[in-house]
């Protein structure tokens, strides 16, 4: 599968299928808290929220890059990812696009 930020890829004609996307909602660890709010007091890296959320991120893009494989698509173009904040200690991360297929006589 094919994922690109733009709504074309190079030498490739498109039929559009529509839109896909992921998400998941990803909730605060009370102990990872509590660490990571000290290191708020000397500045620095989250790492432990870095990490929980490029977990998301990816759990996110492997839902929408299932979903696209249903549809039959090669590729998803126009991928964006946006994340919101969803009640107190938990944040919504979606990865989205227009799964696309590529037409007969396009390269491959």
């Amino acid at each position: 599968m094919i994922l690109v930020n733009t709504d074309y890829i190079s030498g490739k004609e498109l039929e559009m299928l529509g839109l896909v996307k992921g998400s998941t909602i990803q909730s605060k660890n009370i102990g990872r808290d509590i660490t990571q709010g000290f290191k708020t007091l000397v500045g620095g890296e989250l790492n432990a929220y870095t990490d929980m959320m490029n977990s998301a991120r990816a759990l996110a893009t492997k839902r929408m890059v299932e979903e696209a494989e249903a549809l039959g698509a090669d590729a998803v173009v126009n991928l964006r990812y946006s994340s919101a904040a969803v009640m107190q200690g938990a944040a919504e991360v979606i990865a989205y696009g227009t799964a696309v297929r590529f037409k007969s006589g396009s390269e491959q």
